[in-house]
């Protein structure tokens, strides 16, 4: 009988991409494979999983409140009903296997599933997050990005990554992914983008910087973010600085780059590594110090810099990226050094693994 696999990812493109890599193994593996995706109302996987071609199943939210409040409260009556729903999808889609990539999308479907469908997990990050922590107490398998997770029975098979990202010719492409985006074909490119919401200390930082780039014949790519607006000065006769909200193609974005300034969430550290991209890594600041730690193998590696995100300010693009953009040289260098870093095949790994569990 052909697999169902129902996926868990909502919320953020770091949660949503990596199940929807592991969503395309399974139909290269499986072709007959039924692949469904659980999402909610307001997370961005309305707009990426129809994208790619893969049905959505919506499910009430369960956000932990960060303080005590009367939202405190009524949070076992939201999950209650977040669980009686998610089940009836389970029942109805006739799900083979659950595989829950973390966030508030995967707690209740690990509940929904519980002694009813197994479980796989997989964690991105080093510091697990509340809903991994308790599905992998009841999973059949769980698997992991990097060595020293703190999750029972974990797995090292890396983050699952689309396959125009690990199989991506950027050299074949260049010329391609410069007209896409009307950048110059010929000028040395940064590119920058600070998540799939934008960063608005990575946009103030860069965008202040604009004269210097421009002075140096540097050409911008600059995702800013769906809810944030850039204005940047232009330069005649220089390489044009390209402001964009949201970037579909990745692969022609990091194919028209020549480094690339951006957040070190676990999905983007893993395919900037995969690529061969020389990077600028800025953290975000807030959370567990995941994103630093998320970037020290391409920094200690010597494909990355690390630029704490307090020290990020159109000056410090001018003294530290502009010149590293500029030198061809150690480019090369440092994209050399990010190859072989991470694990370019986790997709199918994980895919085998998921398609094990099912029993098909």
């Amino acid at each position: 009988m052909a697999p169902t696999v129902v996926v868990a990812g909502g919320g953020t493109a770091g949660h949503i991409e990596p199940a929807l890599a592991l969503a395309d193994a399974v139909r290269r593996l499986r072709p007959d494979a039924t692949v469904v995706a659980l999402g909610t109302s307001r997370g961005l996987e309305n707009k990426l999983v129809p994208a790619r071609g893969y049905p959505l199943e919506l499910i009430p939210p369960v956000p932990l409140p960060r303080k005590p409040t009367t939202d405190l409260l009524r949070l076992p009556l939201k999950i209650r009903d977040s669980v009686k729903q998610t089940r009836e999808v389970l029942d109805r889609v006739g799900a083979d296997v659950v595989v829950g990539f973390g966030g508030y999308v995967s707690l209740p479907a690990y509940f929904a599933a519980r002694g009813r469908v197994p479980i796989v997990v997989h964690e991105a990050n080093q510091s697990p997050g509340l809903a991994n922590r308790v599905g992998a107490r009841f999973a059949k398998r769980v698997a992991v990005a990097v060595p020293g997770t703190p999750l029972p029975g974990a797995e090292v098979v890396g983050i699952p990554l689309r396959r125009s990202i690990t199989s991506l010719d950027r050299v074949a492409l260049r010329a391609e992914a410069r007209a896409h985006f009307g950048l110059d074909p010929d000028a040395p490119t940064l590119l920058v983008f600070g998540g799939s919401q934008g960063a608005q200390s990575i946009n103030n930082a860069v965008s202040g910087a604009a004269k210097e780039l421009a002075e140096a014949g540097i050409g911008v790519l600059h995702a800013h973010g769906p809810k944030n607006s850039l204005v940047v000065q232009e330069f005649p006769g220089r390489p044009p600085y390209v402001p964009v909200p949201y970037l579909e193609r990745m692969d022609l974005a990091y194919a028209a780059a020549d480094v690339v300034l951006c957040r070190s969430g676990a999905m983007t550290a893993a395919e900037v590594s995969a690529v061969g991209l020389p990077a600028v890594f800025v953290p975000l600041p807030h959370g567990n110090g995941e994103q630093a730690i998320n970037a020290r193998p391409a920094v200690d590696a010597g494909a990355a810099l690390l630029v704490p995100d307090a020290d990020l300010t159109p000056a410090k693009v001018a003294e530290l990226v502009v010149p590293l953009v500029t030198d061809a040289a150690r480019v090369a260098r440092m994209g050399s050094a990010a190859v072989g870093l991470g694990h370019r095949e986790a997709d199918e790994v994980l895919a085998r693994i998921v398609l094990e569990v099912c029993g098909k």
